[in-house]
């Protein structure tokens, strides 16, 4: 079944695509005043506890557009999702209406995330003690608000 979008889920989707190429002009642009090695990982309170060479920032736009390509196939597949309702002819429009707009929010918080991960390791700075804390308190928020609009659909 195919579901139509929302303007608000085409909004998002135009967002991450607009995320997605601005980090990797950032990095193709940046790329020469990268110094040797960069910030390749943080801890829990933003700290950077690893570095690595300059292309090692490849691997976050990469994954941020693997986890994006994801999350669209994912879209486009609503029925083998394990919803956890009971899907019915009275309900899969709604079911699968909310399924959409839950990975439309995924899709733009994580390219979002990437896209801060990528400009922090390029000017090679630690995080903010508070980025994992509202990063995740983000993605667990939002995936349970729609977890609860999905439960409310039956």
């Amino acid at each position: 079944m195919k579901v139509e979008k929302s303007k608000g889920d085409k909004l998002a989707d135009i967002f991450c695509i607009l995320l997605l190429i601005s980090q990797m002009l950032y990095v193709l642009v940046s790329w020469g005043k990268f110094p040797d090695t960069i910030p390749a990982h943080y801890n829990a309170v933003g700290e950077i506890d690893r570095w690595g060479g300059k292309g090692e920032i490849l691997i976050e736009p990469a994954l941020s557009c693997l986890l994006y390509l994801f999350l669209r196939v994912a879209e486009r597949y609503p029925q083998i999702w394990n919803t956890g309702v009971t899907v019915t002819e009275a309900n899969r429009e709604r079911v699968y209406g909310v399924l959409q707009h839950l990975l439309s929010t995924m899709k733009a918080e994580t390219v979002f995330i990437f896209t801060v991960l990528t400009i922090k390791t390029v000017s090679g700075t630690a995080l903010s003690v508070w980025f994992f804390p509202i990063t995740m308190g983000m993605l667990f928020g939002s995936l349970f608000f729609w977890i609860w609009k999905l439960v409310k659909v039956k």
